[in-house]
C-alpha cells in the first residue's frame, strides 16, 4: 500500500475517517491551521500522510505534529504522530504508517505521548522505547465532583446493553457552568495570564527557562499565539501566571475536554512549568486549576503524563491523586546524535493533547447533538 503526504483537498475525507471511529472531529478552518504549523513550515515535513482505498479516497490516515524545542541557544525539532485510522479497505496500513513515521528526516526524536491501550504495541515493534521507563504508563487525576463520575459508569454499562439506543440520546453530563468565562478566586501571587507579546512577562519567564539549559518544547509567545488561533477551540484554554517581584516564574495552562458523550467533562492539565529556584510554586498552581475545574464545570482534574520529575514538584498533590492510564502511552524513539534524553522531562504541551482532545461540544449539545456514526475500522491514537 502505497502512502503519500496529505493535501488540503484530503482534509473532508480525513474527517470523515474521525467521525466514523468516534473521535473530535477538526472543521476544514482547523486543518488549515494545523497545516500552517510554523514548526513544519520550519523544516518543509509533511503534515501527515494517508493512503487511498480502492475508490481512490484517503481510506489511512496519521498525523505528523512538528514542534520546534530549544537546548539553550539551539533549536530543534520533534515530531509527534497522532490519530491512526486504518479502515478496512487498506488493513495493514498502520505498520507502513509508523515506519514512515519514525523514518521521516530531520527531528531528533519521534513519539508519542498520548497512545491509547490498543495501539500501543504497535510502537515497540517500530523500534520505539516505552518512556520514561518509570511513568510512561501513569495518568494523575483529582475528583472534583463524584457524581457525574458515577453516573458516567452507568452510562457506559446503559451504552453496553443497548449502544443505539444510548447513542440516539445524544450528549450527557452537561451543565450550567459549561462555557462560562472562569473567574476562579485565586491564590496569592496566581494570576489569569493573557499577554503572549513578544515583550510581555510571558516572554521573560520563556527566556529565563530556556536560560536553564534543559530540553524544552517550545513556548515562546509565537507558539502560543500560534496555539491559541485553533479554530475548533470551542472556549480558550485556561492560563494562569505565579508571579514572584514583578515577574513571571511559572505557569499552567488547561483545556475542558469531554471524550465522548457518555464521559463527564475534565479539566485536562496541557502545561505546568516553573523556574528551577520556584518548583514550590507547582502545588499552589495546581490548588488553583482544582478550584477552577469545579467552577468550570469540571468532574475531575487530570495531568495526564507524568514524569519523575513531575512527581517530585507535585508533592502531596502526586500523593493524593488517583492513578489513572495503565498502558504505555509514551513512545520515543530519538536519533543517534539527539541531545541527552535525561535533559527532557516533558509535559502534556509536548504531545499532541492540545489538538486531540475533544472540547466540551457547547453549541452542538445545545442543537441536541447525536454520536458519530459508528464503522468497521482499525484507529490508533497515536
Amino acid at each position: 500500500m502505497t502512502l503519500r503526504e496529505i493535501v488540503e483537498a484530503d482534509y473532508p475525507r480525513v474527517q470523515d475517517l474521525h467521525r466514523s471511529v468516534g473521535w473530535p472531529e477538526r472543521s476544514l478552518a482547523g486543518w488549515r491551521w494545523l497545516h500552517a504549523n510554523p514548526a513544519r513550515l520550519d523544516i518543509g515535513a509533511p503534515a501527515g500522510w494517508v493512503a487511498d482505498g480502492p475508490d481512490g479516497e484517503p481510506a489511512a490516515h496519521v498525523g505528523n505534529l512538528i514542534q520546534r524545542f530549544r537546548l539553550g541557544g539551539r533549536r530543534l525539532h520533534g515530531a509527534t504522530g497522532f490519530s491512526i485510522i486504518v479502515t478496512a479497505s487498506v488493513r495493514g496500513t498502520s505498520r507502513h504508517m509508523l515506519k514512515t513515521f519514525t523514518s521521516q528526516p530531520d527531528v531528533f526524536v519521534r513519539y508519542t505521548l498520548n497512545a491509547n491501550s490498543t495501539s500501543q504495541p504497535l510502537y515497540a515493534r517500530h523500534g520505539m522505547l516505552a518512556w520514561p521507563e518509570q511513568t510512561h504508563a501513569l495518568k494523575l487525576s483529582w475528583v472534583v465532583d463524584p457524581l457525574p463520575l458515577a453516573l458516567s459508569r452507568l452510562w457506559r454499562r446503559l451504552y453496553a446493553a443497548a449502544p443505539r439506543a444510548v447513542s440516539g440520546l445524544g450528549e450527557q453530563l452537561m451543565n450550567d457552568r459549561l462555557g462560562r468565562v472562569a473567574r476562579p478566586a485565586l491564590p496569592p501571587g496566581v494570576s489569569l495570564l493573557a499577554d503572549f507579546g513578544d515583550a510581555s512577562p510571558y516572554a521573560a519567564f520563556w527566556q529565563a527557562l530556556t536560560d536553564e539549559g534543559r530540553l524544552l518544547a517550545d513556548r515562546s509567545p509565537e507558539i502560543q499565539r500560534w496555539r491559541l488561533q485553533d479554530p475548533d477551540l470551542s472556549q480558550r484554554p485556561l492560563i494562569l501566571a505565579f508571579e514572584r517581584d514583578g515577574a513571571v516564574v511559572a505557569y499552567a495552562m488547561a483545556m475542558m475536554a469531554k471524550s465522548n458523550i457518555l464521559e463527564p467533562p475534565v479539566l485536562e492539565v496541557i502545561d505546568l512549568e516553573a523556574l528551577q529556584p520556584h518548583a514550590d510554586t507547582i502545588p499552589v498552581l495546581m490548588t488553583a486549576l482544582r478550584d477552577a475545574a469545579r467552577a468550570m464545570g469540571a468532574a475531575k482534574l487530570r495531568l495526564p503524563m507524568v514524569t519523575p520529575r513531575d512527581l517530585l514538584r507535585l508533592g502531596d498533590f502526586a500523593r493524593t491523586a488517583r492513578r489513572e492510564g495503565g498502558w504505555g502511552h509514551c513512545h520515543v524513539q530519538f536519533s543517534e546524535d539527539a541531545p541527552d534524553p535525561a535533559l527532557w522531562s516533558p509535559t502534556p504541551y509536548d504531545g499532541d493533547y492540545a489538538i486531540c482532545l475533544r472540547p466540551v461540544p457547547l453549541e452542538r449539545a445545545a442543537r441536541g447533538a447525536r454520536a458519530p456514526r459508528a464503522a468497521p475500522a482499525t484507529a490508533s491514537k497515536a
